[in-house]
Protein backbone atom coordinates (compact mmCIF):
# COMPACT_ATOMS: atom_id res chain seq x y z
CA UNK A 1 0.00 0.00 0.00
CA UNK A 2 1.33 3.57 -0.78
CA UNK A 3 -0.09 6.09 1.78
CA UNK A 4 0.49 10.10 1.59
CA UNK A 5 0.37 11.44 5.10
CA UNK A 6 -0.57 14.97 5.01
CA UNK A 7 1.95 16.18 8.37
CA UNK A 8 3.83 17.93 10.30
CA UNK A 9 2.35 17.25 13.31
CA UNK A 10 3.98 14.67 16.23
CA UNK A 11 1.23 12.41 15.41
CA UNK A 12 2.15 12.50 12.11
CA UNK A 13 5.80 12.10 12.50
CA UNK A 14 4.64 8.94 15.29
CA UNK A 15 2.28 7.18 12.57
CA UNK A 16 4.90 7.55 9.50
CA UNK A 17 7.14 5.17 11.99
CA UNK A 18 4.30 3.10 13.15
CA UNK A 19 3.20 2.11 9.18
CA UNK A 20 6.66 -0.24 8.65
CA UNK A 21 4.95 -2.43 5.84
CA UNK A 22 2.99 0.41 4.48
CA UNK A 23 5.15 2.81 1.38
CA UNK A 24 5.08 5.95 3.46
CA UNK A 25 5.14 9.68 1.27
CA UNK A 26 4.68 12.45 4.16
CA UNK A 27 4.12 15.77 3.10
CA UNK A 28 5.21 19.09 4.85
CA UNK A 29 3.69 22.26 4.26
CA UNK A 30 7.58 24.03 4.38
CA UNK A 31 6.95 26.56 7.16
CA UNK A 32 10.12 25.19 9.59
CA UNK A 33 13.39 25.17 7.54
CA UNK A 34 14.65 21.98 9.36
CA UNK A 35 12.13 19.67 10.03
CA UNK A 36 12.66 16.39 12.37
CA UNK A 37 13.53 13.09 10.25
CA UNK A 38 11.11 11.35 8.59
CA UNK A 39 11.21 7.66 7.36
CA UNK A 40 9.70 6.91 3.91
CA UNK A 41 9.54 9.93 1.48
CA UNK A 42 9.57 13.52 2.50
CA UNK A 43 8.08 16.13 0.00
CA UNK A 44 7.82 19.78 0.93
CA UNK A 45 5.34 22.61 0.02
CA UNK A 46 2.39 22.42 -1.26
CA UNK A 47 -0.01 20.71 -3.94
CA UNK A 48 -1.73 23.91 -5.33
CA UNK A 49 -5.06 23.77 -4.14
CA UNK A 50 -7.27 20.39 -4.27
CA UNK A 51 -7.38 19.80 -7.82
CA UNK A 52 -2.84 19.80 -7.67
CA UNK A 53 -3.50 17.31 -4.99
CA UNK A 54 -6.19 15.28 -6.61
CA UNK A 55 -3.73 15.42 -9.76
CA UNK A 56 -0.99 13.88 -7.11
CA UNK A 57 -2.71 11.34 -5.82
CA UNK A 58 -3.25 9.65 -9.80
CA UNK A 59 0.19 10.16 -10.48
CA UNK A 60 2.18 8.84 -7.51
CA UNK A 61 -0.49 5.73 -7.50
CA UNK A 62 -1.53 7.39 -3.91
CA UNK A 63 -3.45 4.36 -2.44
CA UNK A 64 -5.09 6.47 0.69
CA UNK A 65 -4.70 9.82 2.44
CA UNK A 66 -4.36 10.52 6.35
CA UNK A 67 -4.72 13.83 6.70
CA UNK A 68 -2.76 14.26 9.88
CA UNK A 69 -2.25 18.09 10.15
CA UNK A 70 -2.05 20.74 12.83
CA UNK A 71 -5.95 20.79 13.93
CA UNK A 72 -5.67 25.14 12.76
CA UNK A 73 -4.76 24.21 9.18
CA UNK A 74 -7.62 24.29 7.77
CA UNK A 75 -7.19 24.95 4.34
CA UNK A 76 -4.96 21.61 3.58
CA UNK A 77 -8.13 19.87 5.56
CA UNK A 78 -10.77 21.37 2.77
CA UNK A 79 -8.68 20.32 -0.06
CA UNK A 80 -7.35 16.70 0.88
CA UNK A 81 -11.65 16.85 1.39
CA UNK A 82 -12.32 17.95 -2.05
CA UNK A 83 -9.08 16.03 -3.69
CA UNK A 84 -10.83 12.20 -2.80
CA UNK A 85 -13.96 13.67 -3.92
CA UNK A 86 -12.14 14.71 -7.31
CA UNK A 87 -9.83 11.57 -7.23
CA UNK A 88 -11.54 8.49 -4.92
CA UNK A 89 -8.92 7.56 -2.50
CA UNK A 90 -9.79 6.78 0.90
CA UNK A 91 -9.07 9.75 3.03
CA UNK A 92 -9.03 9.99 7.27
CA UNK A 93 -8.20 12.76 9.59
CA UNK A 94 -5.94 12.00 12.74
CA UNK A 95 -6.92 14.46 14.80
CA UNK A 96 -5.70 15.13 18.39
CA UNK A 97 -8.31 15.94 21.34
CA UNK A 98 -9.29 19.01 22.24
CA UNK A 99 -8.03 20.81 25.40
CA UNK A 100 -11.04 21.06 27.59
CA UNK A 101 -10.73 23.11 30.90
CA UNK A 102 -10.04 21.75 34.48
CA UNK A 103 -10.42 23.20 37.56
CA UNK A 104 -8.43 26.15 38.37
CA UNK A 105 -8.45 27.15 34.77
CA UNK A 106 -9.50 30.88 33.72
CA UNK A 107 -10.46 30.50 30.08
CA UNK A 108 -11.83 33.06 27.87
CA UNK A 109 -13.03 31.27 24.54
CA UNK A 110 -12.62 33.37 21.33
CA UNK A 111 -13.44 32.51 18.19
CA UNK A 112 -10.36 33.31 15.89
CA UNK A 113 -7.21 35.36 16.34
CA UNK A 114 -8.28 38.81 15.56
CA UNK A 115 -10.78 38.36 18.81
CA UNK A 116 -7.69 37.00 20.34
CA UNK A 117 -5.77 40.06 19.87
CA UNK A 118 -9.07 42.38 20.85
CA UNK A 119 -9.20 40.23 24.09
CA UNK A 120 -5.57 41.01 25.37
CA UNK A 121 -6.38 43.70 28.30
CA UNK A 122 -4.80 47.12 27.95
CA UNK A 123 -1.79 47.51 29.96
CA UNK A 124 -1.33 43.40 30.11
CA UNK A 125 2.18 41.76 29.55
CA UNK A 126 0.76 39.03 27.33
CA UNK A 127 2.52 35.60 26.63
CA UNK A 128 1.45 34.59 22.55
CA UNK A 129 2.18 30.77 21.87
CA UNK A 130 0.12 31.20 18.56
CA UNK A 131 3.38 30.53 16.22
CA UNK A 132 4.81 32.78 14.13
CA UNK A 133 2.76 33.04 11.51
CA UNK A 134 -0.40 34.86 12.61
CA UNK A 135 0.51 37.90 14.94
CA UNK A 136 -0.51 41.12 12.28
CA UNK A 137 -3.60 41.17 14.74
CA UNK A 138 -1.50 42.14 17.41
CA UNK A 139 0.83 44.51 15.52
CA UNK A 140 -1.69 47.56 16.41
CA UNK A 141 -1.66 46.36 19.92
CA UNK A 142 0.90 49.53 21.59
CA UNK A 143 -0.70 49.38 24.64
CA UNK A 144 0.52 45.93 25.77
CA UNK A 145 3.89 43.90 25.67
CA UNK A 146 4.21 40.79 23.91
CA UNK A 147 6.14 37.66 25.12
CA UNK A 148 6.62 36.05 21.05
CA UNK A 149 7.43 32.29 21.44
CA UNK A 150 7.90 30.30 18.25
CA UNK A 151 10.23 27.90 16.73
CA UNK A 152 11.91 29.88 13.84
CA UNK A 153 11.58 33.92 13.91
CA UNK A 154 8.25 35.33 13.58
CA UNK A 155 7.00 37.08 10.24
CA UNK A 156 6.00 40.69 10.54
CA UNK A 157 4.34 42.98 11.29
CA UNK A 158 4.95 42.53 15.23
CA UNK A 159 3.78 44.65 17.93
CA UNK A 160 6.00 47.84 18.95
CA UNK A 161 6.91 46.33 22.69
CA UNK A 162 7.47 42.80 22.48
CA UNK A 163 10.11 40.38 23.11
CA UNK A 164 11.16 37.00 20.93
CA UNK A 165 11.82 33.48 22.22
CA UNK A 166 12.90 30.62 20.04
CA UNK A 167 12.42 27.29 21.26
CA UNK A 168 11.20 23.88 20.01
CA UNK A 169 8.60 21.78 21.90
CA UNK A 170 7.85 19.58 24.12
CA UNK A 171 7.95 22.13 27.29
CA UNK A 172 8.20 20.81 31.13
CA UNK A 173 5.25 22.54 32.82
CA UNK A 174 8.23 23.40 35.40
CA UNK A 175 9.89 25.45 32.41
CA UNK A 176 6.63 26.97 31.17
CA UNK A 177 5.47 28.22 34.78
CA UNK A 178 9.16 29.59 35.00
CA UNK A 179 8.97 31.59 32.05
CA UNK A 180 5.57 33.46 32.96
CA UNK A 181 6.78 34.38 36.53
CA UNK A 182 10.31 35.73 34.85
CA UNK A 183 8.33 38.12 32.26
CA UNK A 184 5.66 38.88 34.60
CA UNK A 185 3.10 37.42 32.15
CA UNK A 186 -0.61 37.89 33.26
CA UNK A 187 -2.44 36.21 30.17
CA UNK A 188 -1.68 33.56 27.95
CA UNK A 189 -2.78 33.71 23.99
CA UNK A 190 -2.81 30.02 22.51
CA UNK A 191 -5.18 28.06 20.39
CA UNK A 192 -6.45 24.81 21.46
CA UNK A 193 -4.59 22.75 19.29
CA UNK A 194 -4.79 19.87 22.01
CA UNK A 195 -1.60 17.44 22.32
CA UNK A 196 1.05 19.04 25.13
CA UNK A 197 -0.59 21.44 27.69
CA UNK A 198 2.24 22.17 29.86
CA UNK A 199 1.46 25.93 28.98
CA UNK A 200 -2.03 25.87 30.25
CA UNK A 201 -0.84 23.35 32.90
CA UNK A 202 1.92 26.43 34.48
CA UNK A 203 -1.07 28.80 33.83
CA UNK A 204 -3.47 27.02 35.71
CA UNK A 205 -0.72 26.85 38.45
CA UNK A 206 0.04 30.34 38.94
CA UNK A 207 -3.31 31.59 38.25
CA UNK A 208 -2.60 33.22 34.67
CA UNK A 209 -5.97 33.71 32.60
CA UNK A 210 -6.40 32.12 29.10
CA UNK A 211 -7.30 33.68 25.97
CA UNK A 212 -8.11 30.05 24.17
CA UNK A 213 -8.73 30.26 19.95
CA UNK A 214 -11.20 28.00 19.31
CA UNK A 215 -10.62 25.35 16.35
CA UNK A 216 -12.28 25.82 13.34
CA UNK A 217 -14.19 23.32 11.87
CA UNK A 218 -13.50 20.16 9.78
CA UNK A 219 -14.43 18.46 6.80
CA UNK A 220 -17.11 15.75 6.80
CA UNK A 221 -14.70 12.55 6.92
CA UNK A 222 -13.93 10.04 8.75
CA UNK A 223 -11.59 10.96 12.05
CA UNK A 224 -9.56 9.02 14.59
CA UNK A 225 -7.90 10.21 17.80
CA UNK A 226 -4.55 8.38 18.19
CA UNK A 227 -1.92 7.15 15.90
CA UNK A 228 -3.34 3.22 16.76
CA UNK A 229 -6.49 3.89 15.69
CA UNK A 230 -5.05 5.04 11.93
CA UNK A 231 -3.06 2.25 12.01
CA UNK A 232 -5.63 0.10 12.84
CA UNK A 233 -7.80 2.21 10.11
CA UNK A 234 -5.40 1.32 7.57
CA UNK A 235 -5.17 -2.19 8.22
CA UNK A 236 -9.11 -2.49 7.56
CA UNK A 237 -8.41 -1.17 3.83
CA UNK A 238 -6.13 -4.31 3.48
Amino acid sequence: MRALILGGTTEAAALARALTDVEVVTSLAGRTSRPAALPGRVRIGGFGGAQGLAEYLETEGIETLIDATHPFAARISANAAEAVRLRPTPRLMLVRPEWTPQPGDRWTTVPDIPAAADAVPKGARAFLAIGRQELAPFAGRADAWFLIRSVEPPDRPLPPNHAVVTARGPFRVEDEAALLAEHRIDVLVAKNSGGDDAKLAAARRLGVPVVLVKRPPLPEGERVDTVAEAVAWLDGLR
